[in-house]
């Protein structure tokens, strides 16, 4: 895509998060296309880890071990980067640890954005500042109607609880210091973004699906399955990131007219139930069973989900690429490949199949995957 490559050539761009699945990924294509990449984040979560798989510290300009919850040192590593685009990903991304965690859930979700905005706030550096929530930020309803940007914002659980906070955070700061139509004066195009359920290849978190079913076949045991019918927005971690690409470049070219909220989710046919994405697993493994256990008192979680991407669609002109099929196909293709590989480093797999996304999407002839046009 050299239509990406002219814009990020060069840039230097500051990833929080950047040790992470999403943030591993983001970090590599952004590399591809040029761009100088800092990233400040907690050493890699799990073991193993895409950050380690995938080298991807061999492709970063600057690398930071640091808490985000750490204002001082946040701010200095950001006033030392020198980033002219910053993507927040840096996060307590899971719903069951929130439970046991929540004072570092909120800590870390909504004091960690605080601390990064008074960061871009002392650095004259910073044109496009994106930060990444989620699509449990909304009030959860468990109607069948997917959510638009300018739904409520709430949630159940700390975590959901917690981004719904960092979206009002963001609205806050963009109102009183980001305004758009004050940007001669800051410079700062500040947006949130908000993804489905993400999966691909490198995630290894506890309690997410994928992984889950990933340890039990290569360990030849029964998939556990705790909510096989909960209905989830289901998508390749490449679709969120093109959007999150994308809307930046748009931030960039014309700043005062994207600072807002954006849902990046997939098309209406990856709203399915969990049942239905471990059975695509087991098609794509070939082999594997899995059950259900009896229902038992446990941590609330959200049954029914789903996101309305009209908004990105018709004033961004952006489209997801994959069906949900091929998203569990490339995902376990993935993992398949790292199991039966092990010893080998996972980078050019991982740069592979982003290759490959990036020629479906300009075979699909969306605007955004034009190149030079």
């Amino acid at each position: 895509m050299q239509f990406f490559h002219d814009i990020y050539q060069g840039k230097r761009v500051l990833v929080t998060g950047h040790t992470g699945f999403k943030g591993s990924w983001l970090s590599l294509w952004l590399s591809q296309f040029g761009a100088e990449v800092y990233g400040y984040a907690l050493t890699p979560p799990t073991t193993p880890n895409l950050f380690d798989d995938a080298a991807v510290g061999s492709v970063l300009a600057g690398h930071e071990i640091g808490d985000v919850r750490d204002r001082e040192h946040l701010k200095a590593y950001v006033a030392k980067a020198q980033p002219e685009f910053i993507f927040h990903l840096a996060a307590q991304p899971l719903v069951r640890l929130s439970y046991d965690e929540p004072v570092e859930t909120y800590e870390t979700n909504v004091m960690g954005t605080l601390n990064l905005l008074e960061a871009v706030r002392q650095v004259d550096t910073v044109r496009v500042c994106q930060v990444v929530t989620s699509d449990k930020c909304y009030e959860n309803r468990e109607w069948v109607y997917a959510y638009r940007e300018n739904d409520p914002m709430g949630g159940y659980d700390p975590y959901s609880s917690s981004k719904g906070c960092t979206e009002l955070l963001v609205s806050s700061y963009r109102q009183s210091f980001f305004h758009p139509t004050r940007i001669s004066e800051h410079g700062v195009s500040l947006s949130s973004v908000r993804a489905g359920n993400v999966i691909g290849g490198g995630d290894w978190a506890e309690d997410r699906i994928i992984p889950d079913c990933v340890r039990a076949l290569t360990a030849g045991e029964t998939i556990v399955v705790r909510n096989p019918h909960a209905i989830r927005p289901w998508q390749h971690v490449l679709e969120p990131l093109s959007g999150y690409l994308w809307l930046a470049v748009r931030q960039y070219q014309e700043p005062g007219q994207f600072e807002e909220g954006w849902n990046f989710g997939p098309m209406g046919a990856g709203n399915v139930n969990v049942r239905k994405i471990v059975e695509q697993v087991i098609h794509a493994w070939g082999a594997g069973q899995w059950h259900s256990p009896e229902k038992e008192a446990s941590c609330h979680e959200a049954n029914f989900l789903k996101l309305d991407i009209t908004k990105a669609k018709s004033l961004l002109a952006w489209d997801p690429v994959c069906t949900v099929s091929e998203a569990v196909a490339d995902t376990i293709a993935w993992y398949r490949s790292r199991h039966e590989h092990r010893e080998d480093s996972m980078r050019a797999f991982t740069l592979g199949q982003i290759k490959n996304y990036c020629s479906k999407a300009k075979k699909h002839e969306f605007v955004w995957a034009k190149g030079d046009e």
